[in-house]
Formats: structure tokens, C-alpha cells, sequence
């Protein structure tokens, strides 16, 4: 099999003698058969199309089984993007020996894309890690896992002791399961340190805080499958075509039964545009002007929803204050899109329902990306598009557990399950922990800092290498333990070089040693490095989190091989070493030094009555994955008569109120007030009080209510707004005799003090959950979204230019916001933006650079990059150029370039696309490659044998300073560049 090209040809050419060689070996094989073969799957999936007609014949009916004799059959979930495909595995004799996508699961009914069908190699690969190793003299080195944890823990305690706990960074993992997420997070806490982060820093950060702070919860409000019901699909920031490729076959379906309009808003033709009934090419950088020029044109023609945003909107009149600056000439003089074509799209977006807005990190990944994804949701609320199906925000996810991972609480601002870092916060986790707060407040260096958010982890090397007077905590972050992680994911690679360098201790534990390993050493690293291997999820067992909020678990499909480990065993090996495992795992069983996953998952139930993870128990889940075939594939409910899993909606997506016992069915569709709370209906969530004063024209205030207005979930038993339940509002409403004996003991346990003021979220018997659905009631009340989301740096959103704009013209008018301190670290985006415009970067450096994915590999790359059923579909770096642009620059196709960046000189080496797909003054480029840097090969800084088949540029080795004031997300979406022939 080819997995490095020796000979220059066509790409045409080379697909079409790789088609022939698979066809010669799967003459006369059904699909099943062929798929089975999973040496095979990934680059056999990528060839189908072009494999003569009679090598495939349509696959018999059948069961899901074992298809080998004495096998067994185990499911487990996709670890690549979020769409949460079911994995069937065929194991005989503690070998993975067969694959097939599930046929039952609703979500991906029997499909797989390419890096789906090939995950059995990321067990078997040759190029795993196969034991501990550090880094001796520049020689990476076998060491014991008993030597690596007491001299990882021996460091970090000398660190700690010198610099205070602040100073060692833990960087977690999407990858992770629930279970495992939750538990870094805690070791996080228990260490005394707000420094832990993953991948959602990077990638829907912005989402989750524009989406919350807009109506209550950061997450998708319908799923993949409820797309099928829209009547206008509206795709804007996303690529789903090659980002999650078998979502695409619920929107094509959709579009072809519902005669859907398909809407693609995006500054490059995407795959996913091909299919779209209207594409709307887009300046990089001007979501907003976009968003608010359809805006401009539905107020216009009166066709906003005027009667859902008087009962369920607040701040309507502020937004169309900002609105109006937006006409169609000022729109087209920003983003280049024509008033016409416009209108044309807003008309069909208002007008022609269900309506639905679709996003990925093309909204996100700004330092306006907060601000984006607000007027994304304003959109849909002035429209009425929320709360219904084929409505709302479908906001598709990167990593398979990326928004487990944000739920859990791996994160630097939030406690598990976004209850926040305030003293009552801590307490609440205190109790379900059943450790003493003081003890909890004792690990940190004070109580301050202790409810202060940590460090991004766009921000890790210069939290190690600025001046210690310019980071607010005891002192520099000396250490950084990364535990699924890459590095080349991160903007500004140049500089963190000097991050690598200068750490005392950088820990990587991952199935791959990664490009933290590579670049510590073309850093300058000698040691102080170590590497752990730790086992691929289908090694272990847990849940995990798809976009559309549902839980699934998967089992253990083989146990871990070679010397890697389960991330929970790593876990609490560490804390062990710290002497504090006896406190943090005092509730959850630990056999041979592995934590139970469903113990953790019970544990989990018990403390997340904010967001409903409380009624996800493991054996729920499990039954779940047992019965598949029995969920609905649109509405995903199960009959409501079956034994096991009657009623409920497939994966129980949160919130799945009540403790398990209650049986909530999970909501599949946030804030539909058209069902009861008890068939998975809900209402905007009242996070922000439930009334706002507001200074008139002439000087005076008034008070305006914060609750909705005549709107309510069906069957509620308040039939208007209302606040969150405590104790004291069922007392009110004379509902309080309704709880039971032990329910009121636990209550006034929480606060003996003062026993009303308990709330549903601080609950820990659930009781007041309870009641609140008996009668009809959603436990956090009934609010109205917000408009204007007064607390952010921008209420309403403003446009605003990235930091490196080639619109020098626009600086003045749509600057970035003013330097500030945020997350302990000087954001100084408009002293670089100034100087930028001063400097004319624009002129040297005249074409935008954007960046997205590939449907061969995910993430930073690494481990997709090892698999060689997928590195054989794409060998190459590459940067797609215009036409007009690569001809001014005597660019070829298929030649190498020089592309260099507005910073720190840097500069990368690849081959050129030449395509229309990006426009004139735009390039693109793929975010999955690493171990190149500055055009040298970094192939022999890998541990001997663990380097990946295709290595390549990063493309963040061009990208910029820039980052959003409420998230510190990076800008790797929009910034500068130049390209030359190489």
C-alpha cells in the first residue's frame, strides 16, 4: 500500500490504481463483508466512488453480531468529531478482529466516514507509544511507569513549593471520557490550581459563553437528526461536508423531503456549499455586518416574529438601535456581499419556517467570536426560529467529547457542570465530594484566587515567559502536564518555542508522542521532558457527549496494549503520588489503581443538578446502547411502552432532570415550550435575575421583568414566568408538603441556617426538582432570552476588525476593544492592531489566511496522521491560492511556496492548491499537520518509531496575536499573510 509518494503523477492517476487494486481484492464482496475488513475501511471508503459498479452489490438484511465463530460483540463511540457514531466491534480471543458502523444507532444508521472506519488501526498502530519514556541529554530514553510518576510528582512538589500550586498548568483532554474529564478537573482542585483547560478553549469556548449568556444553557438546542424538519438550513462557520461528514446525510435528507432551502454563508466554496441552493461568498472576519444586514432587511418588511420576542426577548429595542447602521450599502462596503442577494436570504431565513442556523469554528475561532455567536442567537430569536422542531441553534461540535468535556467542568472559569468558582460553589462540590471546604481552600494559595478564573491555554507559553509582575498569581506557570492534547492546535507556534524552553517540566501523556514532543526538542530541550502512553478510548469504557447533548457509553472494546494506561488510572496514580487519592476518590471504587467509570458517572449524577446530568445513570446509558433499534431516527424516542427504555429520547440529552429514579425522558429540543417538562419541554432559562433597571432618556429608571410574558411550557402550573425553585417557593406555592422526610432532611442540611434560600441547582436530594416537574414546572424557571446580554464586554454585539485586517480603511471606524487585563494575563489586541495599521502589515503581508479541516484528519493531526488508511488519502500540506493571486505570484499548482506570516518572521513551507474555491485576496489552509517547522523536517525529534507516516507544516505556525475579551479564544480563522514560489 502506498503511504509515502515516491513518484509524481496525477492525483486523478493515483486514485484511480488504488481503486483498482481494492476492487481486484473485493470482487464479488457485499458491503458488510467489505467493510469488515477494516485494513481496509478507510481508504475502501474513500475509493467507493470511484469502484467499477460490479465490485459492490447491495448488502442482505441482518442482525448486528458476532460474524466469526466464538466472537463477541462489543459498541463503543467514534473518537473524532461530535456527531457520536456508534463503532461495532467484533473481538475474538482479546483481539479486535472485525468493524462495522452500528446499523441500529439512529445517528449514524450503518455509515462511517473515513477516519470512522479506520479507528481499529488507532488500537493496533505500530506508531503508539509502547512504554514511559523521558527525554536524557536529547535522548528520549525507557523509563518504568513506577520511576516516571514519583519523578513527575517529585518535581511538581519542588515546583510547588517554590512558585505555589498556580505554577503547574493541567491540560485535559476532549479526548477523555466524561469520567475522566471530571476526574482531571478535580484533580485540578485538589492540586489547588483554576489552571485546567482542553480543547473548547480553542474551538466553541465562544459558543458555550455567547449561548449561555443569550438564554441559559451553552450548547446545541436540537440535534443532527431534527434537522431532517427544517424548511430553511442555514450553514455559516461550518463545513459539515468534511468536519462531520455523516451529519450531512440528515441535511441532504432534509433538504431533499422538506424542499428545504440550504443557505451556505462562508468566504471559501466548501464541499458543503456545493450542495447549497444559495451560496453567499463572505470577507473573512465580518460575521456580524453579515448577520446584521439580514437583520436590517427583516425589520425592514416587518418580518421578524413580533409576538415571540414581546413574551419571550429582552433588549429588542437596544438591537435595533445597531441594526440600523447595517443598511445593504455599508454591508457590502464591509463583507462584499450584494443588498440583493442578501435580502434574497433573510426573506427565506424569516419567512420561510422552520428555520434553522448552523456553526463550527468558523464563527468561533476570533477575537469577536463571543460577539458572533450572539448574533447568531439574536437571529433566531428575532425570527422565532428557538425552541421547536427543525429550529434553533445547531452548533456543531469538534471532538467526540468536547462538550462532555465542557460539561464536566474541564475548564479554567467553572466547578463541574458550570456552577462557577464562587464560594458557593466550592461548597456545593464540598458536599458531593464529602471533603471540608477548608480543606479544599487550604490546597490553593488564597481564597481570591481560588474563585478567580485560571489561564487559557492560548495563553500557556506566555504564561511562562512574561514578566512575573504581568501574570496575577504567585508566580510564572513552571510546569505543564498535558494529558490529550496537541500543541500545533494552538496559534503562535514561534512563540511558544521560547514557552517549551523555558518550562521546568513538561509532562505528555497521550497514545502519541504529539508535537509537544517534537517541538520541545527543536526548542532546545535536553530534559525535563517525559512522555506517558495512555490507552485509545476503545481501550476503555465510559460516556461520552455528542453536539446534540446526548449521553452514550462505550464499552471496553480490548484491554490497553502495550504499557499505555486508561486515563482514570493515570488520574489517580497522580494523585496518589500526591496524597490526596483517599480524599478524592473516598465515593468511588479503585481496583489495581483504576477507578470505576460508573462509580464516577454516579458521583457525577449526584452533583450535576444544574445542567440535568443527575437522571444519565451508567445503567441507563448501558440500556440505551442495548436497545438502539428501538429509538425513532427523527424524533429519537423509543416507545413508551417498551420495558427497558420506554419513552425516552436516545442518550437521555441533558437536561434529563430528577435523580434516575424519576425517569425524565431527556431533552432533545431546549426551550420548547410545546411539550411538558416530562416529555422533554423547557423554557428559556432565568440565569440573570428576574428584573433589570434601565435609565430612560430623560434621566429617570424603570424596572423591566426578566421573565416571560404570557409563555409557558405546556402543562405548567404557572402559567407565566417565573424564578428558579428553592425551598422558599415551594412555600410559597404551598408545594413545599409534597417533599419527603429524607428530601426535607438533606435540604436543611445544606443550609441550616437559613433552609429556604436552597435552590434546585444546591439540592442534593433532588426534591425540589422533583415536585417542580410534578407539577409541570421546569426547576430553573421560565425567563425570557436575551438581546442585550448586559455583563459582556460588548451587551450588543459590535463589528469589529481582526486584529490583522487587509481593511486598514475600517480600523478607524470597527476597532478591536481597548487593551485590558483578562484571565490573569494583559490582552494588548488593539496596541498590536494599532501597530499593525501603523506598521503596514497589510501591504507586506495582502492576503487573509483562514483555516478549517480536512475530512481525512482531525484535530492537530497526529494521531489520523498515523493511521495509514488515512495518511494514503492525503499526503501533503497544502495552501489554496486564487488564480489571480497565484498568477501575480508565479505560483503552480501542485509547487512548492514560501508562505510567511505577520509575526515573529515566521514562515512555512508546502504545496499550492490552486483553486477557486477561496476567493480573490484569500487563502486557505488545513489545520491537522506538524513536525515541520520553518520548512525543516522535525521527523527525528520523535521517540525512534513513533513518528507519524505524514508529517507537515502547522498551520499555526503563521497565525497571530488575537483574542476574544470573554473567552480568550485565539484568532486562527482571520489574519495575514504573503505566499511566494518556493
Amino acid at each position: 500500500m502506498l503511504i509515502k509518494r515516491t513518484h509524481q503523477h496525477s492525483g486523478s492517476d493515483r486514485r484511480g490504481s488504488f481503486a483498482d487494486v481494492l476492487a481486484s481484492q473485493t470482487s464479488g464482496l457485499d458491503r458488510r463483508t467489505f467493510l469488515r475488513r477494516s485494513g481496509l475501511a478507510g481508504g475502501a471508503l474513500a475509493a467507493l466512488g470511484t469502484m467499477p459498479v460490479f465490485g459492490v452489490r447491495k448488502a442482505d438484511a441482518a442482525m448486528a453480531g458476532p460474524l466469526t465463530a466464538g466472537a463477541t460483540v462489543k459498541k463503543s463511540i467514534c473518537t473524532h468529531c461530535s456527531v457520536g457514531c456508534t463503532v461495532t466491534a467484533e473481538v475474538l480471543n482479546g483481539v479486535w478482529i472485525g468493524q462495522e458502523p452500528s446499523w441500529d444507532s439512529p445517528i449514524n444508521r450503518g455509515s462511517h466516514c473515513a477516519k470512522g472506519a479506520s479507528v481499529r488501526e488507532l488500537v493496533h498502530s505500530e506508531r503508539r507509544l509502547r512504554y514511559p519514556m523521558k527525554l536524557v541529554n536529547g535522548q528520549w530514553t525507557r523509563v518504568s511507569w513506577d520511576t516516571a510518576i514519583n519523578e513527575i510528582g517529585d518535581k511538581i512538589f519542588e515546583i510547588r513549593e517554590k512558585s505555589g500550586p498556580d505554577s503547574v498548568y493541567w491540560l485535559g483532554s476532549a479526548k477523555m471520557t466524561n469520567e475522566g474529564a471530571y476526574l482531571f478537573r478535580k484533580l485540578g482542585a485538589f492540586w489547588g490550581t483554576n489552571n485546567t483547560d482542553h480543547q473548547a478553549r480553542i474551538c466553541h469556548s465562544t459558543t458555550v459563553t455567547g449561548v449561555a449568556n443569550t438564554w441559559g444553557y451553552g450548547a446545541m438546542t436540537n440535534s443532527y437528526n431534527d434537522i431532517r424538519n427544517a424548511k430553511t438550513q442555514m450553514i455559516m462557520g461550518g463545513n459539515p461536508a468534511e468536519a462531520h461528514p455523516v451529519s450531512l446525510q440528515h441535511l441532504l435528507e432534509g433538504k431533499e423531503l422538506q424542499k428545504a432551502n440550504f443557505i451556505v454563508i462562508d468566504p471559501r466554496m466548501t464541499r458543503t456549499a456545493a450542495h447549497a441552493t444559495e451560496y453567499v461568498r463572505m470577507r473573512p472576519g465580518t460575521d456580524i455586518p453579515v448577520l446584521y444586514g439580514m437583520m436590517w432587511h427583516i425589520l425592514q418588511n416587518g418580518w421578524e416574529d413580533k409576538e415571540f420576542i414581546r413574551q419571550r426577548v429582552y433588549g429588542f429595542d437596544d438591537l435595533r438601535k445597531e441594526v440600523a447602521k447595517w443598511n445593504p450599502e455599508e454591508v457590502e462596503r464591509v463583507t462584499g456581499i450584494p443588498g440583493e442577494q442578501l435580502k434574497r436570504v433573510a426573506k427565506m431565513f424569516a419567512t420561510e419556517k422552520p428555520a434553522t442556523l448552523i456553526w463550527a469554528m468558523g464563527q468561533t475561532q476570533k477575537t469577536v467570536g463571543t460577539a458572533n455567536v450572539r448574533a447568531s442567537c439574536i437571529l433566531l430569536l428575532l425570527t422565532g426560529n428557538v425552541g421547536g422542531p427543525g429550529m434553533g441553534a445547531n452548533i456543531f461540535r469538534g471532538h467526540d467529547n468536547v462538550q462532555g468535556a465542557t460539561d464536566v467542568g474541564l475548564d479554567i472559569v467553572t466547578l463541574p457542570f458550570y456552577y462557577g468558582l464562587a464560594e458557593g460553589a466550592w461548597k456545593h462540590w464540598s458536599r458531593v465530594w464529602e471533603v471540608d471546604y477548608d480543606f479544599l481552600k487550604s490546597r490553593f494559595d488564597s481564597k481570591q484566587i481560588m474563585e478567580t478564573p485560571g489561564i487559557p491555554l492560548t495563553r500557556w507559553f506566555e504564561a511562562v515567559t512574561l514578566p512575573k509582575d504581568q501574570v496575577a498569581q504567585k508566580d510564572n506557570v513552571k510546569a505543564v502536564f498535558v494529558q490529550g492534547h496537541a500543541s500545533n492546535s494552538i496559534t503562535r507556534i514561534p512563540e511558544s518555542l521560547n514557552g517549551l524552553k523555558a518550562l521546568e517540566l513538561l509532562v505528555i501523556a497521550d497514545p502519541h508522542p504529539t508535537t509537544w514532543a517534537s517541538l520541545s526538542v527543536e526548542a532546545g530541550r535536553k530534559d525535563g521532558v517525559y512522555i506517558l502512553p495512555v490507552a485509545t478510548q476503545f481501550e476503555c469504557k465510559g460516556s461520552r457527549v455528542a453536539s446534540n447533548r446526548s449521553l452514550q457509553w462505550g464499552e471496553q472494546i480490548v484491554k490497553p496494549i502495550f504499557e499505555s494506561k486508561d486515563d482514570l488510572e493515570i488520574i489517580y496514580l497522580m494523585a496518589k503520588k500526591c496524597g490526596f487519592a483517599d480524599q478524592m476518590f473516598k465515593n468511588i471504587k479503585v481496583e489495581n489503581n483504576l477507578p470505576e467509570a460508573e462509580d464516577v458517572l454516579r458521583e457525577m449524577n449526584r452533583g450535576s443538578w444544574s445542567t440535568g446530568y443527575c437522571g444519565q445513570s451508567p445503567e441507563r446509558l448501558k440500556a440505551h446502547m442495548k436497545n438502539q433499534a428501538k429509538f425513532d431516527m427523527l424524533t429519537m424516542r423509543a416507545p413508551k411502552d417498551d420495558p427497558e427504555v420506554g419513552g425516552d429520547y436516545y442518550g437521555l440529552p441533558w437536561p434529563c432532570w430528577g435523580s434516575p429514579d424519576v425517569k425524565h425522558p431527556g431533552t432533545p429540543l431546549l426551550y420548547n415550550t410545546n411539550l411538558h417538562v416530562m416529555d422533554g419541554g423547557g423554557t428559556f432559562r432565568p440565569r440573570f435575575g428576574i428584573e433589570r433597571e434601565e435609565k430612560l432618556p430623560d434621566g429617570t429608571t424603570r424596572k423591566v421583568s426578566l421573565l416571560a410574558d404570557g409563555s409557558y411550557s405546556l402543562g405548567s402550573g404557572i402559567q407565566d414566568g417565573y424564578p428558579e425553585f428553592t425551598l422558599a417557593s415551594l412555600k410559597k406555592l404551598g408545594w413545599d408538603a409534597e417533599l419527603t422526610e429524607v428530601e426535607k432532611a438533606v435540604i436543611n442540611k445544606i443550609n441550616p441556617a437559613n433552609p429556604d434560600t436552597v435552590s434546585w441547582a444546591l439540592d442534593l436530594s433532588g426534591g425540589i426538582q422533583r415536585v417542580a416537574l410534578a407539577h409541570g414546572c421546569v426547576p430553573y424557571g421560565n425567563g425570557k432570552a436575551r438581546m442585550n446580554a448586559f455583563g459582556l464586554p460588548d451587551p450588543i454585539p459590535v463589528h469589529r476588525e481582526p486584529i490583522y485586517t487587509p481593511r486598514v480603511d475600517l480600523v478607524a471606524k470597527y476597532p478591536t476593544l481597548p487593551d485590558a487585563k483578562q484571565f490573569r494575563m494583559p490582552n494588548i489586541g488593539f496596541s498590536v492592531q494599532k501597530a499593525a495599521v501603523e506598521k503596514g502589515i497589510a501591504k507586506q503581508f495582502p492576503l487573509i489566511l483562514s483555516s478549517g479541516r480536512l475530512v481525512e484528519y482531525e484535530g492537530g493531526g497526529e494521531e489520523t496522521r498515523t493511521n495509514p488508511w488515512l495518511a494514503e488519502l492525503q499526503q501533503d500540506m497544502f495552501i489554496e491560492i486564487n488564480p489571480a493571486d497565484a498568477a501575480d505570484r508565479g505560483v503552480k499548482d501542485g509547487g512548492w511556496v514560501w508562505v510567511t506570516g505577520a509575526e515573529n518572521n515566521s514562515r512555512a513551507r508546502m504545496k499550492a492548491l490552486v483553486t477557486e474555491r477561496v476567493g480573490k485576496g484569500v487563502a486557505w489552509m488545513p489545520f491537522h499537520f506538524g513536525g515541520w517547522l520553518g520548512g525543516k523536517d522535525l521527523r527525528g525529534a520523535y521517540p525512534k518509531g513513533t513518528d507519524p507516516i505524514v508529517l507537515g507544516e502547522s498551520a499555526n505556525t503563521i497565525t497571530t496575536y488575537g483574542y476574544d475579551p470573554a473567552t480568550g479564544m485565539q484568532e486562527p480563522k482571520v489574519t495575514l499573510c504573503q505566499i511566494a514560489a518556493a
